[in-house]
């Protein structure tokens, strides 16, 4: 599986778990210098050795993005960024996936916990990739995955204050059921 390493508290936990399946994961992150610190990144890089023995080791793609999210931003209605970057970085892994022979993606998303993780943002996420993506989370409020990230080892590193992409450009009142042709239009 290739999964999507953001460098905060869920998507380690999310790794975790399906390692513990036996699935053999490879990570992606992606990374938007000048807009996000080198510490950030060296975060990432520092959860990624904290899950690497549970994982039998993980290999980490660390994707240059900032391209891609100043032309998104530039491009769509604010309220939608959030959606139109998740499923850019979907179909990113996807193609990383494919290159690691990875058989689906891994995401640290939990069921309406932030704007993104609505049921309609969700399918129109899915929607940007043609295999499947685990989500372990799914149905575990955020105190049960802190208890989790806590267990395993990577709640200390994962709360360290370094922002990452995906506050990047987070719009102030994001778009939280789209309606999923009309956005795919917006993005094609």
């Amino acid at each position: 599986g290739m999964l999507l390493l953001s460098g905060g508290i869920d998507s380690p936990v999310a790794g975790f778990l399906m390692a513990k399946r036996g699935m053999r994961l490879t990570a992606v992150h992606f990374h938007t210098p000048p807009f996000t610190s080198e510490e950030a990144h060296d975060k990432v890089m520092r959860l990624a050795a904290l899950m690497a023995p549970w994982c039998e080791g993980l290999t980490v793609y660390s994707v240059p993005f900032t391209e891609c999210q100043v032309k998104i931003n530039q491009s769509v209605e604010p309220a939608t960024t959030t959606l139109h970057t998740r499923a850019c970085m979907t179909q990113i892994a996807e193609i990383l996936a494919s290159r690691r022979r990875c058989g689906a993606l891994v995401t640290g998303e939990s069921l309406g916990q932030v704007a993104s993780q609505t049921l309609e943002s969700l399918a129109y996420t899915d929607g940007a990739t043609d295999i499947p993506v685990f989500r372990p989370l799914i149905g575990m409020d955020k105190e049960e995955i802190i208890l989790l990230a806590k267990k395993i080892g990577t709640f200390e590193t994962a709360i360290e204050p370094f922002d990452d992409c995906c506050t990047l450009f987070s719009p102030e009142h994001p778009l939280t059921r789209p309606n999923v042709p009309e956005q795919r239009g917006v993005y094609e």
